[in-house]
């Protein structure tokens, strides 16, 4: 067993109807009232990027029209902060704790064995395509549950990527999000007389770190992020308005201890060890113009496919869900890239669903949400089956505005440490609970060190309130209540 699973033992015992089946669907045809589906995936994309999350550039109308026709989340975050486990829990709707997906090290056999929707929903009479990035490994070749596949192998390049499609890798001259547009439409346009299901898990905005088989960098290649031609450039004099949580010296983290470690190991400097600066913030001109940059092309991607749905008389019968896999600092509390860590910058998720049938125009649903509850929430509105084995729940009576529906006060995020290749990260294994106003966070090699933050008052996470005494029993009351989601997550409690 893992060490950070150990340790989790440890502090655990110290504190409907069937579906349609396939063959019936092909047999009768296509279901009447049930819609297509397409969801749309970016990578590392923060909550607030976006011009409807208030960024302060960014030109994204198409994302902005999901929003102004759809609903709009507002308290959406992610079940892992981190590509390769929160891509399988969008998929299954389970915790890393039960599929098995904890980090980022190549778990490609394990992810052909994963339960996913796109599998219900293809057994349900769906036909399914995969577009993109899998990152659950290297290998590209196609998952079950998928009638048409397309894979970047890996981390995928930005620019002339090599696709696992019709059988085989091949490289293909053009940009990425380009080129998976393109095959998303080709196969809606084929499929349409439905139901279908599109899964499009964009390469942006994540940079390329291109490597050779070996591990080695290719130094023949561009690296960084590479925005699509027509788009480099555009916001070069523009500036990122900062949240007020940076910091310029370790100093400022004495309410954050187990975070000035981790920092102080990536400085390579002895542990508290009052620097005159941490990391310097992500740069406006290298990262922030570019990330906006890459966006553009997943912006016009969306657009056009909205457009051909439209143009087949399918766009108000389509469920269309526009999320990412994690979020991302830009200096906030002293990180610099990075997506992993317990921050609201991290934990957030950017997630708009429009579906005029069922879905307010312009609503903005509060509830706590998770990216478990996607596959759920996706099989019910299909008329699918929610298999027993999905934790997340489903956000139709969110979606609804069906207020008398109960729903869940507190929210549990994970993250697992084993076999991590950054030695700043190695001993940061964290349980989180959220709740509407506090966050609790319990790190899990540093029980000492905990933190606990009133975010209505505090919504930057500048003051741990562990040790306050006046809020003793609140802490007590959140302890309980996050071993008691650690447990549900693993399996191993009710609902």
């Amino acid at each position: 067993m893992p060490r950070p699973a150990l340790l989790l033992v440890g502090w655990l015992a110290a504190c409907g109807a069937p579906p349609l089946s396939r063959e019936a669907a092909d047999q009768s045809g296509p279901v009447a009232g049930r819609p297509n589906i397409v969801v749309v995936v970016v990578d590392d994309l923060r909550w607030d990027e976006f011009g409807a999350a208030g960024h302060p550039y960014l030109e994204t109308p198409n994302i902005d029209r999901l929003a102004a026709e759809g609903a709009l989340f507002v308290n959406s975050f992610h079940a892992v902060p981190l590509c390769s486990p929160n891509r399988a829990s969008l998929l299954t709707g389970q915790y890393p704790s039960l599929h098995g997906i904890i980090d980022n090290v190549s778990r490609s056999l394990a992810s052909h064995r994963l339960k996913t929707f796109p599998a219900a929903l293809q057994e349900a009479g769906y036909r399914t395509a995969f577009l993109g990035k899998w990152h659950m490994g290297n290998d590209p070749t196609p998952r079950p549950g998928f009638d048409y596949w397309v894979g970047l192998p890996g981390q995928g390049r930005s620019t002339n990527p090599q696709l696992h499609e019709d059988g085989a890798l091949h490289e293909v001259e053009g940009y990425t999000t380009d080129l998976l547009t393109d095959r998303a439409i080709g196969f809606i346009e084929r499929e349409r007389d439905g139901p279908f299901l599109v899964y499009l898990a964009h390469k942006a905005v994540h940079p390329d770190v291109t490597q050779r088989d070996d591990g080695s960098v290719d130094p023949g290649t561009e690296r960084g992020y590479i925005p699509a031609p027509r788009h480099r450039g555009r916001y070069d004099d523009r500036e990122f308005t900062r949240r007020a949580s940076q910091v310029a010296s370790l100093a400022e983290l004495d309410g954050k201890p187990a975070l000035r470690h981790a920092l102080a190991v990536l400085a390579s400097v002895p542990d508290g060890a009052d620097l005159s600066q941490v990391p310097a913030p992500t740069t406006d001109e290298v990262t922030i113009r570019r990330r906006a940059e890459m966006l553009l092309a997943v912006d016009e991607g969306l657009g056009r496919i909205m457009a051909t749905l439209e143009a087949l008389g399918l766009l108000d019968s389509t469920v269309i869900v526009f999320t990412s896999d994690n979020g991302f600092f830009y200096g906030e509390h002293g990180l610099t890239l990075e997506r992993r860590l317990p921050y609201e910058e991290s934990i957030r998720n950017p997630l708009l669903i429009r579906y005029p049938p069922r879905v307010p125009a312009g609503s903005r649903p509060g509830g706590l949400v998770l990216t478990v509850d996607l596959a759920p929430t996706v099989l019910e509105l299909a008329g699918a089956q929610v298999g027993s084995h999905i934790q997340g729940s489903s956000l139709v009576p969110l979606l609804v505005g069906d207020s008398a529906a109960a729903w869940r006060e507190s929210m549990l995020v994970e993250f697992y440490t084993y076999e991590n290749p950054f030695p700043h990260l190695v001993d940061m294994d964290y349980r989180a609970l959220r709740t509407d106003r506090f966050k609790y966070i319990h790190w899990m090699q540093h029980p000492e060190q905990d933190e606990l933050y009133d975010l209505q008052d505090d919504p930057l996470e500048l003051h741990n309130l562990a040790e306050a005494p006046a809020l003793a029993d609140l802490k007590r009351s959140l302890q309980d209540d996050l071993r008691r989601r650690v447990l549900e997550a693993m399996g191993l409690g009710g609902s």
